[in-house]
Formats: structure tokens, sequence, C-alpha cells
């Protein structure tokens, strides 16, 4: 076994690992919602701009792998799993909220997802325009997974709550984010770099969301947050 196929078979193992960090947010929301009646607790400080961001980073991924020579299975199957599960989050948020906002999020990821499923029908077809669309859907939600992330991270800290956000998720994502930027060291280059920009952006956001918890529960001044918001 040589180190592309470890690292391939490693990312694969920690993005399925990933998708239960992602499940277990899924079941938080359900959870909530069997205890709360009033609109948007179920789903109360989740930023519909960060999963709705991860939700295109995941999608843009499948349709890299099955857009580059050879076709990517370590790629392709683990994200288009994760980011229909991101797509029920979004649903969710959508049945919680009921928000025009959110149904027009839900209802563009929906058609994304069939979009992109009709791309890997298309096979070869498409292969170099899907490469070159996905490598720069990367780059640019590179960028968005920053700012997403920055608005998760700010209800966050000006709240001095976490609410519905559960830190399995990003746990997990954290483990498949440091694999992925491994399996990109062995593509070589030309490429593995649109994965290691991401993946990398990726990982930053996931460490500085699993010290606010910490924060949460230790630092006066989130107390005090949590006491002026009730």
């Amino acid at each position: 076994m040589n180190l592309y196929t470890f690292t391939g078979l490693l990312n694969s193992i920690l993005i399925v690992v990933s998708l239960i960090g992602v499940y277990a947010q899924l079941k938080t929301i359900w959870d909530r919602k069997q205890q709360n009646t009033s609109t948007g607790e179920a789903t109360l400080l989740l930023s519909l701009n960060q999963f709705s961001v991860s939700f295109l980073a995941y999608l843009s991924f499948f349709v890299y792998g099955y857009s580059i020579s050879p076709f990517n299975h370590y790629i392709v199957w683990p994200r288009l799993t994760a980011a229909l599960l991101v797509g029920m989050i979004l649903f969710e948020i959508w049945r919680d909220r009921k928000t025009k906002t959110s149904f027009v999020t839900f209802t563009v990821a929906l058609t994304l997802i069939g979009l992109a499923t009709i791309g890997l029908c298309l096979g070869k077809t498409i292969a170099d325009q899907g490469r070159y669309i996905s490598t720069t859907l990367i780059i640019v939600i590179s960028v968005m997974i920053a700012q997403g992330y920055y608005h998760q991270i700010k209800l966050i800290y000006n709240s001095g709550s976490t609410g519905a956000v559960n830190i399995r998720m990003s746990q997990f994502i954290l483990l498949m984010d440091v694999s992925t930027i491994a399996f990109a060291l062995t593509m070589g280059f030309a490429d593995g770099w649109p994965l290691l920009v991401l993946a990398t952006t990726s990982a930053i956001t996931k460490l500085v969301i699993m010290y606010l918890f910490r924060w949460v529960r230790t630092s006066p001044l989130a107390q005090q947050r949590r006491v002026d918001t009730c």
C-alpha cells in the first residue's frame, strides 16, 4: 500500500467519522424540537450562513472528485453523503424558523444537489468544465467558510452561549480536515492544492469553535452576556 492509498483510505474513514458529527448536530436539533415548541428554539444560534457554506464545500469537493482523472472515489462518495446530511440540517432550519431566507437557502441547496448529480451521470462529457468550476468554487468557498464560521463564532461570543451548536461536529470535522490536508499533500500540488486550501481554512475555524465551548464554561464575560440576553 503506497502513501497515496493509505492517506486516501484514512481520509475516507475520518470523513465517515465526521459524518457522525454532522449527524450528532442533526440529532441535537431533533432532540431540542421534542423539548421546545417555540419557533426558532430547535436551531437556536445555528448559523444559516455557516451551514450553507459547509454544504457548498462538501458539494464542490463531490464535483471536484468526479471531475479529475482518475475518478477519485475517496473524495466523491463521502462528500456526497456529507452534503446530503448538511442539506437535511438546512431543511430543519427552514422548518424551525419558517423564514424566507431559510426557505430560499434550502431550495437552492436542493437544486444544486440535483445539478451535481446530473454532472456525475454525464461523466467525462463535462469533466473539464466540472473541474474548472469546482476548483473556482473551492477557492471562493474557502473565503466563504472563513466568513461563515466568523458569523457562527460571533453569535456564540456575543451571546455567551453555544445554543444548539454541537461540539462533536467540530471535533469530528477537524479530524477529517487534518486527514484531508495529509491526503492533499500526497496527491501532488497540481491536483491537491484546492483541497489543501479549503481543509486548512476549515481546520482553523473548527479550532476556534472548540475553544469557544471552553470559553463559554469558564469566562465571566460569557456568563454576564448570558444574563444580559435573558
